[in-house]
């Protein structure tokens, strides 16, 4: 069992990276206020998202070289389409799971509940830990978080279930008001995660190649699915969670961090209990924080690697991006701290309308020259990627027309 845990690294990345908004915030609100109703929503984004994100350590252990590779090699604006798509969102995402571990820092340490302040330390922190310790010390932090944070969610879960004496209703809601619709788009676009991961996943495998040179390609993919799973169970016991404590309670989310944060922990010791308050609080806080260091790593990374290929090389450095990404991120908590909740909401929607694009960019990629034919879809990954795409676009298109 030791030996397979110290196999896994970026599937477990991936759940890092996915296991944060998109499941402590968006899955436990969806509950909160549609009970069981939006599974429908959860279930469909990880089935017609997953072999787009399948592709990215696919084509990485196929080819040898990353996605943004692939990207380059489709067509130069490609890859500057995902350049500007990732400048546009980058810092917003980046603002949004940090957000949410500030709020988690005041409820486990006190000290002051200014969420600025809490904010410019998880980012120092996150900084000086990747600079220091970069991709290895991320691997092995991550296995501890998701284990730890997945333990503690199944019992709150179980505990809640039994505690419960309303029945179980899980008739499914589709959204028809104009807020709730947003959310749906907001929720659907992070769950289990934006689709631009599958670039952050792509070179993950390249590093975990690097440092594991005998990891072979079943391993790659098990790893993958064990993560991409995780993160499936995970997202409904985070709706179950919302639902089986808040659901027709009359009681609603803060969109402040610090008074979500609170909330959030209380569901869990509502469940399990107040002597488990520290447990939970920890677990919550080092999933926000892994989130946070995850995203922090992975944007710089592609940066670089996209100004490379673009050939601008005197910015095509991973230091260079991390402090820019840091700094633009401390300026949206100072400067513009009353816009958070918009600034949050437009990141969500845009990784939700820009989904399509890096669907197809994946889908084209994966069965095009450019990949081997042995490494190339099945007829039924293949099948399940056009459907995604027609999923996706559709619901881009109609969320559109009713701006």
């Amino acid at each position: 069992m030791i030996k397979v845990i110290q196999k896994l690294g970026p599937g477990l990345l991936f759940a890092g990276a996915a296991i944060g908004v998109s499941h402590l915030v968006q899955s436990t609100r969806a509950g909160a206020d549609f009970g069981f109703g939006l599974l429908w929503a959860l279930l469909l984004s990880n089935l017609f998202k997953y072999p787009f994100f399948l592709f990215g350590p696919k084509y990485s252990l196929a080819t040898g070289e990353s996605i943004l590779d692939g990207y380059y090699k489709l067509s130069k604006y490609v890859l500057l389409t995902y350049l500007i798509l990732s400048l546009i969102t980058m810092f917003t995402i980046q603002t949004a799971v940090t957000i949410v571990t500030a709020g988690l820092a005041i409820e486990l340490f006190g000290i002051t509940s200014n969420i600025t302040v809490w904010a410019c330390i998880i980012i120092l922190m996150c900084l000086l830990i990747l600079l220091i310790g970069r991709y290895k010390l991320l691997d092995n932090l991550m296995k501890f978080v998701i284990v730890l944070l997945t333990v503690s969610t199944l019992l709150a879960v179980f505990i809640a279930g039994t505690n419960s004496s309303s029945s179980l209703e899980l008739t499914q809601i589709f959204p028809k008001e104009a807020i709730e619709v947003a959310f749906l788009v907001a929720f659907m676009g992070w769950m289990p995660a934006p689709l631009d991961i599958s670039i952050w996943q792509s070179i993950w495998t390249l590093e975990k190649k690097k440092k594991d040179k005998l990891i072979s390609k079943k391993e790659i993919i098990f790893d993958f699915n064990i993560g991409y799973v995780t993160t499936i169970i995970l997202g409904i016991c985070f709706i179950a969670l919302g639902s089986l404590v808040m659901y027709n309670s009359g009681e609603t989310f803060s969109n402040q961090g610090g008074v979500f944060a609170n909330q959030l922990i209380n569901l869990y010791t509502i469940s399990i209990g107040d002597g488990a308050f520290l447990i939970i609080a920890i677990a919550a806080f080092t999933t926000m924080f892994s989130t946070t260091i995850t995203c922090l790593d992975a944007s710089p990374r592609t940066m670089k690697k996209t100004f490379k290929l673009l050939g601008f090389k005197k910015i095509a450095n991973y230091n260079f991006w991390i402090i820019i990404l840091a700094l633009g991120t401390l300026s949206i908590f100072i400067f513009f701290m009353s816009e958070m909740g918009l600034l949050v909401k437009i990141a969500t929607i845009l990784s939700f309308i820009t989904a399509p694009f890096y669907a197809i960019a994946n889908f084209k990629l994966i069965n095009s020259k450019h990949t081997p034919k042995e490494f190339r879809p099945s007829i039924y990954i293949n099948i399940l990627s056009v459907l995604g795409i027609i999923f996706l676009s559709c619901f881009t298109i109609w969320y559109l027309s009713i701006l």
